[in-house]
This record gives C-alpha cells, structure tokens and sequence, in this order.
C-alpha cells in the first residue's frame, strides 16, 4: 500500500484531502479521533441534527475546540478547521469536499444523503450498510457514470472481507466461504430492545451509565446487522447468501476451513461459493473456544496435491484432509481504520469493496404473529429481523427489505418467521427510496454484473 505515501505528495503540494462527514455518533467519533492526527487528511465539516451531540463526540475524542470553531465550510477551508452543522446541504455544497463519508446509519436518510452526495460530484464512503444493502448497485454505477467512486467502508467488516475475498481471487484459489464472527445463539433471533441488555449480560444500572442505543445493539443480537452485512458481502464479491438464509455455525479459528467447507466433504456449507457467519458460542451458550468473534474470515481450497502440501509446509490451518484452508483478519476497528477508504478513493480512485451486482438481499422477517395494522419498526425493533437470503429468491417472493420496514404498517396477517413481502404493507411515505429501489431491481436483476 502506498496510501500514506501518496498523500504525504499532495499535502507537501498544499493540497490536502478534504472530506465531510455525515453523522458524529460512535462511527463518526471513531473517524473524527483518527483524523486529526493525518497530515494532510482535512475535515472540513460535520454534519449531524444534533449539534450539541455532535460537538461532545469532537470533545470526547480529544479536539482541541479551536479546531472545530468555524464559522462556515468556507472558513473551515480557509482556515484548516472544521465546520459544524446541522444542514446536510450546506456540507454537500461545499465544492472544496472531495469526499463524502455517510455514517448516520439510517437507511432511508443514508440513501438520500449519497444520492445527493454523487449529484454533487464527490466521492462516497457508505458506512451505512443498512442503506447500501437496499440500493447499493444503482448508487454505485451512478457515481462510475460520473466518474466518482461508491465505496464501501474500511474497517466495518463488509470491506474487510471483501479485502480477503480478493486475496483469494487474486492468488488464484477457489473461495469455498467468506463471513465474519458474531456472538450468537438461536434464541437471540427474537430479542427486542426490551430484552436486549439481558443478552449482553449487562445490568439496568451498567446501561443507564452510557450512552446505548437498544435497537441499535438489539439489531446485532438479533441477526439482522449480520444478514445486512453478509448480504452486502454477497453483492460486492458475487458470493451468494445459503438459500434459506444464514446458519451461524459455531466454530473457532482452528475449524474455520472444517465448517465453511462444502457438506459434500463433510462440512457445513451446502456448496462452495457462499457467506455464513461463524458464532462464537454453541446454541447451549457454552463459548467456544478461540473463536473470531470481532474477526472476519475466508476459507477456500488448494487445486493440486503441490498446493496442498504447501497448505502443511507453511502451517495454514486446514480441515483434516489438508485441502480447505482459512485466512482470517482476528479484529476490526471501524471508524478508526475508514481514512483508508477515503485516501483510496481520492488518491487513487479504487473503492475498498463497492456493490457490483444485486445478489444477495436483507429482508424483513417477521418476530411474531402479527394483525394488519399493526406497524412495523425496522431494524433491531420489536417486530421484525432481517434475513440474508439469494436475491432471485426476494424478488420472486417480492420481498420487503428490511431498510423499508420502518414506521410501515401492515395490511395483511403476518406469521411468525414469514418474510413480509411489499404487498403485505403500505407504503406511503419514502416513496423517492422506495422508487430507487424498485429502478435498482429493475436494473440488477441478479446475474447481471456492473463494471468493478
């Protein structure tokens, strides 16, 4: 990589990378706490609908508040500062912005803000995966068309692992699995936020010390952040999503490449060539041992007895017949590492991992028997969990993905663990999104590949 080295050249020139950044919560603070130590790397504004909020995460993560005292984008330019705001337009406004990290992790608001982002000609880094899962493709080929990179976000675990897919490929292996670790057991699926602190092990005193967000955490106990990001993962490597959705099985480093082989020989994936999640604790609870619950992993498999042998002389860890290896990246630090998403999209315009193709889909499960009129609540709600599932397999049910279930009411009876489709909901609000996602299927239907 050549990235610092790049923009050490264009900084010596007087000419640092100027981004904005939409969203100062827990991803934005980690951005915000690396970026003021890059030479060259400038912020020049922030946008946020709390201010007050926002101006905490630049205390919180240690900004002198001269720093962040301009008056408008202009002066931050000027000045080398950073602007503060509540207007999302004034920062895509700014000409001077060459980057646009979208991290307010709503979907429907995360999809208007890159869509305008690309209409102002800069680049976009979506930490949102929420909204990239729900229209990605169409969002990436308009920002090819205008010669922008769409990107998704390094540090968060989709770009990771498309890094590893991409080793692979590049090294001439054949993928049999990529995917991440989670903490996960099969009775988390229904968690509410009213549970979910239980599930974390945290007492009502612990919570009421921090700053958490319940439906937040909840959608990560719950499955729903997992089947998202897998899906993603799917639609930027061309990987697919198991048909019936995500398995999570239990498995740690040293069983990577025994698990996430073909069942045909003896693993637990149905063919090659697919994401899964990897859990770090067996459906009873009991952790298991070693496991890659912060990591990200791909397992793939030597062509010949030479390649196999060298699997055992360089100490890869293989299943037992020596032929599946894993490689695996053990952490991930999000907000901390996304500079690298940035410098790599302006300095040498390469997305770190994008959506080529609409392959995989997140969609709306239900958590329980539900009566028409009752709503919907997005992700990591009371009523519905996302499932990763192939995206023929969402448009033939005409499945509703789950960044359109928020605040939707239903129209029909809904069953415990059904996929709701649009025709079971009314959509009446967002419909700017929901016509970009249906220009978005109309355009990539699965199979259909865009240009990397």
């Amino acid at each position: 990589m050549n990235l610092s080295t790049l923009l050490q050249a264009r900084a010596a020139k007087g000419r640092p990378v100027r981004v904005g950044l939409i969203g100062a919560g827990k991803f934005g603070s980690m951005v915000l706490a690396q970026a003021q130590r890059i030479e060259g790397f400038h912020m020049v504004a922030v946008a946020d609908l709390n201010v007050g909020k926002a101006r905490e995460s630049f205390d919180r993560v240690g900004w002198p508040k001269e720093r962040y005292s301009a008056t408008s984008a202009a002066d931050a330019v000027k000045n080398g500062t950073t602007f503060v705001t509540d207007d999302v337009n004034t920062l895509l406004a700014c000409g001077e912005i060459e980057c646009v990290i979208e991290a307010t992790g709503h979907p429907l608001a995360g999809a208007r803000h890159a869509l305008s982002a690309i209409e102002h000609n800069k680049h976009v880094v979506m930490v949102n995966v929420e909204a990239d899962v729900m229209v990605g493709p169409i969002l990436a080929e308009k920002a090819r068309a205008k010669g922008l990179v769409y990107s998704m976000a390094y540090g968060d675990q989709p770009a990771l692992i498309c890094e590893l897919v991409d080793w692979a490929r590049a090294t001439g292996f054949e993928i049999t699995a990529a995917g991440k670790g989670m903490n996960f057991e099969p009775r988390y699926r229904y968690s509410t936020p009213d549970t979910v602190w239980g599930f974390f092990g945290w007492t009502e005193e612990e919570v009421a010390k921090g700053d958490f967000n319940p439906k937040m955490y909840n959608s990560f106990t719950d499955g729903t952040k997992a089947a998202i990001e897998m899906a993603a993962v799917a639609n930027g490597t061309g990987l697919d999503c198991p048909d019936d959705g995500l398995a999570f099985p239990p498995s740690g480093l040293h069983d990577l490449a025994k698990v996430f082989r073909p069942a045909a020989d003896g693993g637990r994936m149905a063919r090659s060539g697919l994401v899964d999640i990897a859990a770090s604790q067996e459906p009873d609870g009991r952790e298991v041992f070693n496991n890659i619950r912060y990591g990200v992993f791909v397992t793939f498999k030597a062509h010949n007895e030479y390649a196999r042998a060298c699997f055992k002389q360089y100490g890869l860890l293989t299943d037992p017949s020596g032929w599946y290896a894993s490689m695996w990246r053990p952490f991930h630090i999000i907000g901390l590492e996304t500079s690298v998403s940035v410098l790599s999209a302006v300095l040498r315009g390469e997305a770190t991992g994008t959506s080529k193709e609409f392959r995989g889909d997140a969609v709306a499960t239900a958590k329980k028997d539900m009566q028409p009129g009752e709503m919907l609540d997005g992700e990591g709600g009371f009523a519905v969990w996302a499932n990763a599932i192939p995206a023929t397999r969402s448009l033939e049910l005409r499945a509703l993905p789950i960044g359109l279930a928020h605040n939707v009411k239903l129209k029909r009876p809904i069953k415990k663990d059904q996929i709701v489709s649009f025709d079971d909901v009314e959509l009446v609000d967002d419909l700017d999104v929901v016509k970009l996602r249906r220009d978005m299927e109309d355009n990539f239907r699965p199979g259909k590949s865009v240009a990397a």
